[in-house]
């Protein structure tokens, strides 16, 4: 009884190894794929498939950007191409096996799409998803053994190292949190977020002058977030620079209009300043958002004094002033 169920089993294999082979045969196809520019582009998975069956393989692009198809069945195959950071491709060709094939030449084009100018292939979404999963869960090592796969099996997948650094940097480890963020940096040494993610690291280390440093890399109109700004702007107020501190307090306010420490800010800068209209305005407007709190009943007392005594007043306050500029706002 054993000899007939090895032989079917045997005959099963058979057949599964035969069907995944099918699409052997004499032709040869090969191409070299090129970004826009037209340098070539190592590391493109190709993916051939042959269309009566489905069946084929996959291969990669050399550092020429050429890829290589042989011992392929003629008739129509679909080629696929896929690389982290570029727009997939997809194509359907003819193949010969009777004759030379011409060479395929594609060009890929870069894109800055989901996961901060990473396209995701299928191979990486889902662990992709499952990494955010977890930070969201607030499992970060095991969302940074996740996110490491990645890299590991997609070089090219650089950008992932801020996903990677913003767990450290959750977790209270800014020393390996600017590690991953430099990883990024030094592929786009002008990217404002991982800028304003260092210099994140360095506040938090509280590590002013470091943190400052940073900032400064960036222009003013490119940073978004109005903590960054409003933490600025207190480093410039530490040092009695109220001009430049101004100019954060107010872009802060800019992109968040009851962003209610930068408006106080602004008051105590222009109330510094002795620029009493200016003053009186920017704690006027805080009352708009803040009517009842501790701290509203102190920007009241501004305006009665600022009504009463006008910018006399002022040299009071240095001390009060100072205090309430060193107080800077957490990032974590």
């Amino acid at each position: 009884m054993k000899k007939p169920i090895f032989f079917i089993c045997f005959i099963i294999l058979y057949c599964i190894l035969a069907y995944s082979q099918d699409y052997k045969g004499k032709g040869r196809t090969q191409g070299i794929v090129m970004d826009e520019q037209g340098n070539p582009l190592e590391g493109v998975k190709v993916k051939l498939r042959w269309a009566k069956t489905g069946s084929g393989f996959d291969t990669l692009t050399d550092s020429k950007g050429v890829w290589k198809g042989s011992w392929i069945r003629g008739g129509a195959w679909y080629i696929d191409f896929e690389k982290p950071g570029y727009v997939p491709k997809n194509i359907s060709i003819e193949i010969s096996e009777l004759r030379k094939n011409p060479a395929i030449e594609l060009k890929m084009k870069k894109t800055k799409a989901e996961a901060g100018g990473l396209v995701l292939t299928d191979e990486l979404k889902e662990d992709f998803k499952k990494g955010n999963m977890l930070y969201e869960e607030g499992k970060y090592k095991e969302a940074i053994e996740g996110f490491k796969m990645i890299i590991e099996n997609f070089p090219d997948a650089y950008i992932i190292n801020t996903n990677i650094g913003n767990c450290y940097f959750q977790m209270g480890d800014y020393n390996q949190a600017e590690e991953y963020f430099i990883k990024v940096l030094e592929k786009e040494p002008e990217n404002p977020n991982i800028i304003i993610a260092i210099g994140k690291c360095y506040s938090n280390r509280e590590d002013t002058a470091k943190a400052l440093e940073w900032y400064k890399k960036i222009e003013i109109d490119k940073i978004g977030d109005p903590v960054v700004l409003y933490n600025i702007g207190t480093y410039f107020s530490n040092t009695s620079q109220y001009n430049e501190a101004l100019k954060y307090y107010q872009r802060s306010v800019d992109i968040q209009k009851d962003f209610l420490d930068g408006i106080y800010q602004l008051g105590l800068s222009h109330l510094a300043m002795r620029n009493r209209a200016e003053a009186l305005k920017e704690f006027e407007n805080y009352l708009k958002y803040d009517p009842d709190s501790e701290r509203a009943s102190q920007v009241e007392k501004f305006i009665e004094y600022l009504k009463k005594k006008g910018i006399d007043f002022v040299p009071m306050l240095p001390d009060f002033i100072s205090l309430r500029c060193g107080m800077e706002r957490d990032f974590s």
